[in-house]
């Protein structure tokens, strides 16, 4: 029996706000707030409340038969819960259901797995705990950063407990082979991939209200109908897609939520399902190992890791975030650490692309910058502050590894000091007790 598994992606930036180079060292904060409360308003009302709704709606009515999987950014329920708490209910709604699965990703939708695997465990780690407490689900399956994949990053993602990971089905990976199996690492069987179907996602994603598309109008029963003319022994379908789609990329006047309601029943008749993640790694067995030794993603034709780092302006922003890591990590400031997690999220090295033609409409689409150029010299001088604060609390010239010294010396001498003062504690309640009690005898 065929089974679908839908996935989608939830995620929205802190946006930075136009930082000047005039603002270095006197302006610390750097978040357009205004921007961000007005786009996480928006895009909830135009899709999250609707298509959460709508599922809720489709998963009873199917009697539990209709099934879906979420990776919502650990920044995105942050601004969820500051500026659209409903959504957030809407959410736990669904999460009641038993059919909604919840991945973990990194906490801050960044680009960590490619440079530091200390600072990639510690948010997976973050967002797996924000999800058990929001939702209930400690979760079994991994979604990296816009679907990044590769044998490296397959490896961290096993030895961290996880079952298995999506990632992109690229013809450049797969050669010759369907996405429509259940695949696993080369390095670790264990470790389970479900490939993402690009043809049938991007259908739904990107064609949907395409008038020059040759096969628009799409329909249900026509798109299920390409999904059960599939070779028979392919039995896995993984649609995974921006949840956006529904109702902001894709308009409600394109007839987008009415597509995806009349799925389930069209699928009903042709003895379609529906699985998460988790049921078709219980359920199906591994066909063979894919190798993916250079990353891969689910962006652009290329299906590389260039829409974020492909040309020298996000490399050496991106270099140069990262070369602080580790000093930001041995600190306790809490705005710095807040700082640091947003400056990470993959979306202002996204608006530095320069790509052109056809993948050059996407990236200025999300983009708030008029040119990639703004992007990186907004993004530099935020960072530029944001370094020199960093270096104001330890100083440049001593080394990490002297500074880690200094600092686990310290904090040695802290709990020495707090094991002292305990003991004096002690001390103190036995001299009260022994004069209270020579004080009664005495009375006697």
């Amino acid at each position: 029996m065929k089974t679908i598994c839908f996935y989608f992606q939830v995620h929205q930036p802190f946006r930075l706000k136009r930082y000047r180079f005039f603002d270095i060292g006197r302006d610390h904060y750097y978040y357009d707030d205004f921007a961000n409360e007005e786009i996480i308003h928006r895009i909830a009302g135009r899709s999250f409340l609707k298509a959460n709704t709508m599922l809720l709606d489709m998963i009873r009515e199917s009697g539990n038969k209709f099934k879906v999987a979420f990776s919502i950014s650990g920044v995105a329920l942050e601004q969820m819960e500051i500026h659209v708490p409903e959504v957030i209910d809407s959410f736990k709604e669904l999460a009641k259901t038993g059919c909604v699965e919840f991945l973990a990703e990194t906490y801050a939708h960044s680009l960590s797995s490619l440079k530091d695997p200390e600072e990639f465990e510690a948010q997976v780690k973050a967002h797996s705990r924000k999800i058990e407490i929001l939702f209930g689900q400690k979760p079994k399956v991994f979604r990296n950063t816009e679907l990044i994949y590769s044998d490296e990053i397959g490896e961290m993602v096993y030895a961290m407990g996880y079952k298995g990971m999506l990632a992109e089905g690229a013809k450049h990976v797969l050669g010759w082979k369907s996405p429509n199996y259940l695949y696993h690492s080369i390095n670790n069987p264990s470790l389970k991939l479900l490939l993402k179907n690009s043809k049938f996602s991007d259908d739904i994603s990107f064609r949907f209200s395409n008038y020059d598309w040759n096969e628009y109008p799409l329909t249900a029963d026509k798109f299920i109908h390409w999904i059960a003319s599939t070779p028979e022994s392919e039995q896995l379908i993984n649609l995974f897609m921006n949840y956006e789609t529904f109702g902001n990329l894709q308009s409600v006047e394109s007839g987008i939520f009415e597509f995806l309601k009349a799925i389930p029943r069209f699928a009903a008749e042709k003895k379609i399902g529906f699985s998460v993640p988790t049921d078709v790694i219980n359920k199906l067995k591994s066909v063979d190992a894919v190798s993916v030794p250079y990353p891969s993603s689910w962006a652009d034709e290329e299906r590389d890791t260039s829409a974020w780092l492909g040309n020298i302006l996000q490399k050496e922003a991106f270099e140069k975030l990262y070369s602080i890591g580790e000093r930001v990590r041995m600190g306790n400031d809490r705005r710095i650490k807040q700082d640091w997690t947003y400056l990470q999220t993959s979306d202002h090295f996204y608006y530095m692309s320069t790509k052109h033609f056809s993948d050059g409409a996407v990236h200025s689409y999300f983009s708030p910058y008029d040119t990639p150029y703004d992007a990186f010299s907004n993004y530099m001088n935020v960072l530029s502050d944001f370094i020199d604060r960093v270096n104001a609390q330890y100083p440049a010239n001593i080394d990490n590894e002297e500074l880690n010294s200094l600092l686990t010396t310290i904090a040695n001498q802290g709990k020495e000091i707090e094991s002292l003062q305990a003991e004096l504690k002690r001390q103190r309640q036995r001299v009260t007790a022994r004069a209270v009690k020579t004080a009664k005898i005495g009375a006697n």
